[in-house]
């Protein structure tokens, strides 16, 4: 069954395309005036699709960008072992071929992780970053199940390992009132790339350390927000997060789940919003602040000796 994710008015606006091995799709701003751009990365296993209940409510104030990442939906598989510096120059390479230099960056679960490698790694080109649902610093029981789950994984992908996945996100049972949601990304999940999702899977459960002491560098406004109800993207970690941060805030959604984006835009739509428009009132105040961390990164590396690396 195809996935009820996109609306009409939203399908008709935006313009598909492809380049690089990227498929992407951008959504004009509602308004005539020039407007900054949002791009939204989403988590494994899904599609740009996935973002159709953010793109009317962000694309009246910006331009919206989104994309399949590597090894979804019309993109390129990634390398047979990817690291996050790969999915981040995905992005890098799209904004050079769309010419846009700077854009607020909102990734959810995995797509979390790349937004925030994204911000840290080019943060000249990122006004902002917002991760929805990420995972930071997972408790060894945590590390334990994901890594099992990983390594389960093949070139096919199993109609039982999409129910775990489903009943993780939406719950066992699914509330009535998120059936048609969870309809929706089972669909999704069946049609992903078995080898993209099998690598991008891998990464992702291995990654969850990946920011752990380098959020203090970022120099851009962060959001952290995720579901109250997402025990593996807890509230304890987006917390843990924005305290690492220099100019991060965490928010949590009440009541929500993993696939807080789908089961309640209105929500997680008015929280990114409210903060997207704040980051774009001071884009001075940003660039001065990246501006300074760049020096002062680059200062630093050049204290380095040559041949030696410090992690």
């Amino acid at each position: 069954m195809k996935p009820d994710l996109s609306p009409t008015r939203v399908i008709s606006r935006g313009q598909r395309d492809r380049t690089a091995g990227t498929c992407y799709s951008v959504y004009p701003p509602q308004s005539d005036a020039v407007a900054e751009t949002v791009v939204l990365i989403h988590g494994v296993g899904m599609n740009q699709s996935v973002w159709a209940p953010q793109i009317d409510a962000l694309s009246a104030s910006f331009r919206v960008v989104v994309y399949d990442m590597l090894g979804h939906g019309d993109s390129v598989l990634p390398s047979a072992e990817p690291s996050l510096d790969e999915y981040a120059a995905q992005l890098a390479s799209l904004l050079d071929a769309l010419r846009i230099e700077r854009a607020h960056v909102v990734g959810h679960s995995m797509g979390a992780l790349v937004a925030l490698e994204f911000a840290l790694t080019h943060p000249q080109r990122t006004l902002s970053v917002a991760a929805l649902n990420a995972v930071y610093d997972r408790t060894p029981a945590q590390r334990e199940a994901v890594m099992t789950r990983a390594a389960t994984l093949g070139d096919a992908q199993a109609d039982t390992g999409v129910d775990g996945t489903l009943s993780r996100w939406f719950g066992d049972p699914i509330p009535g009132h998120l059936t048609r949601a969870a309809r929706a990304v089972h669909a999704l999940l069946l049609a992903v790339d078995p080898v993209g999702y099998a690598r991008t899977y891998r990464l992702f459960a291995c990654s969850d350390d990946a920011h752990v002491g380098r959020l203090a560098s970022l120099a851009v406004p962060a959001l952290f927000l995720t579901g109250e109800g997402d025990p593996n993207s807890s509230a304890q970690m987006s917390r843990a997060m924005a305290a690492a941060a220099p100019h991060g805030r965490a928010e949590v959604i009440a009541n929500a789940r993993h696939m807080m984006n789908v089961t309640d835009p209105e929500r997680v739509n008015a929280s990114l919003l409210a903060f997207l428009v704040e980051a774009s009132a001071s884009p001075r105040k940003n660039a001065a602040t990246t501006a300074a961390t760049t020096a002062a990164t680059t200062a630093a590396t050049t204290a380095v000796p040559t041949g030696e690396r410090h992690g």
